[in-house]
């Protein structure tokens, strides 16, 4: 059975806005992103094992606010106390996952078919997010993450890059036609090339 893509139908490529006399590396680069599993993890409240102890692909769950673990290939991302979601692109990692959390500790949920994802790349990312979205950006950087909303929208934004801004936004699948459309709408004034 081959899956659907969330944009499908609404995401083509191509020049949009106000992008005439300027140069590419200027523009905001919009694509989605596909192909990853998603986990969500959450540890019960009593449960007594140390997450700083479980290690997936190299990293550890962080009980930090709005940090992010990360390599190449995994990141996962704190979503609230005790709640994190695991993105990958290695598909093998689903018997690691399996085997590092207990049923009798942990509920860990696979998202992979449920999120819409999408991603801008360039300098005034962080600008198109702040039209939409009520969090203070001015001090966001690399690794860090939130819950928010964008236009009314839930989203979780993960911030992969900060020179030049690369940000990956995962909504609903079900909401994914609506983000697209209030993220390019936001992003016309400075000009993208979804690609």
């Amino acid at each position: 059975m081959k899956s659907i893509s969330v944009l499908d139908n609404v995401h083509k490529k191509g020049f949009f806005g106000d992008y005439e006399n300027k140069k590419d590396d200027s523009l905001i680069k919009i694509s989605e992103k596909k192909n990853f599993i998603i986990f969500q993890i959450v540890q019960y409240k009593n449960s007594s094992i140390l997450t700083k102890d479980i290690n997936i692909d190299g990293l550890n769950l962080n009980n930090e606010a709005l940090k992010v673990s990360s390599n190449n290939d995994t990141r996962i991302l704190w979503c609230g106390p005790k709640n994190w979601l695991l993105i990958s692109s290695k598909k093998d990692l689903l018997n690691s996952i399996h085997s590092s959390f207990k049923e009798t500790d942990f509920a860990i949920t696979d998202l992979s078919n449920s999120k819409a994802i999408i991603e801008l790349e360039g300098n005034n990312s962080i600008e198109v997010l702040k039209k939409g979205c009520p969090f203070n950006f001015n001090d966001s950087k690399k690794n860090n993450c939130v819950n928010s909303v964008f236009n009314g929208i839930a989203v979780t934004i993960d911030i992969i890059e900060d020179n030049p801004n690369k940000i990956r936004l995962f909504a609903l699948r079900s909401f994914g036609e609506s983000l697209y459309h209030s993220i390019t709408d936001a992003s016309l004034e400075f000009g993208y090339k979804n690609i």
